[in-house]
């Protein structure tokens, strides 16, 4: 996969485990794992933080392969899943970050240009998960480039 914004392509990446079946060494019950994820979404960790979590802490490398449904689902079927996707939050917190960077640093040039990529990504993005219905459809960013003007 080629990178957005240049013309290079990522060499760094995790390789899935091949077999579609639980790992033998797996002592967790489905219920379990459930509980687990729920107990660490109570405790305010993001969808990639609790996977990150099992697989170092639990030892459980994918929860699809033991219960059946992705921990974003365990999430949402519990109503613990947040109103804006973690990637698209994301992107609007570093926004802001540069945001706050350009406010101080008045003439730093790369940085709106930086800025200009990201808005860019916030607004591909949020069209996507307007169109598959996580998002509202009346869900506007405003553009913080043009205030810098």
């Amino acid at each position: 996969m080629a990178r957005i914004h240049s013309h290079r392509h990522g060499k760094s990446h995790q390789t899935r485990p091949t077999s579609k079946r639980a790992p033998s060494w797996v002592t967790y019950s489905p219920e379990e794992v459930k509980a687990i994820i729920i107990k660490l979404a109570k405790e305010g960790m993001t969808r990639s933080l609790i996977g990150i979590n099992l697989r170092d802490d639990y030892g459980i490398p994918l929860t699809k392969q033991l219960i059946g449904e992705s921990v974003d689902d365990v999430l949402r079927e519990n109503k613990l899943s947040p109103k804006i996707p973690e990637d698209l939050q994301n992107m609007l917190d570093k926004a802001q970050r540069v945001q706050k960077h350009l406010n101080e640093n008045k003439s730093d040039r790369k940085n709106v240009r930086a800025l200009e990529l990201i808005e860019a990504s916030i607004y591909r993005l949020s069209k996507y998960y307007k169109r598959i219905g996580v998002l509202p459809s009346d869900f506007k960013y405003t553009a913080l480039v043009a205030q810098l003007s």
